[in-house]
């Protein structure tokens, strides 16, 4: 079992940054494929960004693209996305997870965090 545990939401001006981190217990996160994804009101939760078990490969949504970075530090066991050059479409719930496969798709991931909230106000 994989506990995971989102931090560093908030409330930011669009052209802002925020931070992400995603604190795994249970097992360590170098055997997992990583994501973030995110859930707006009244929308379906979406892919945002992905790193592989070993780290070497990375795969983000064209939407978030050039804006977020996706980081693993394994000697903390975390996971982290830095968002920078916020805008309002990013305001949602942000999901971080952990599977044994590596993709967009949300069955590709067994472990779920509860969410952490980030508003971005215009």
């Amino acid at each position: 079992q994989v506990q995971l545990v989102e931090s560093g939401g908030g409330l930011v001006q669009a052209g802002g940054s925020l931070r992400l981190s995603c604190a795994a217990s249970g097992r360590t996160i170098s055997n997992y494929a990583m994501g973030w994804f995110r859930q707006a009101p009244g929308k379906e939760r979406e892919f945002v960004a992905a790193k592989n078990g070993s780290g070497v490969s990375t795969y983000y949504a064209d939407s978030v693209k050039g804006r977020f970075t996706i980081s693993r530090d394994n000697a903390k066991n975390t996971l982290y996305l830095q968002m920078n050059s916020l805008n309002p479409d990013d305001t949602a719930m942000y999901y971080c997870a952990a599977g044994n496969s590596y993709g967009r798709s949300q069955r590709e991931y067994r472990y779920w965090g509860q969410g952490t909230q980030v508003t971005v106000s215009s």
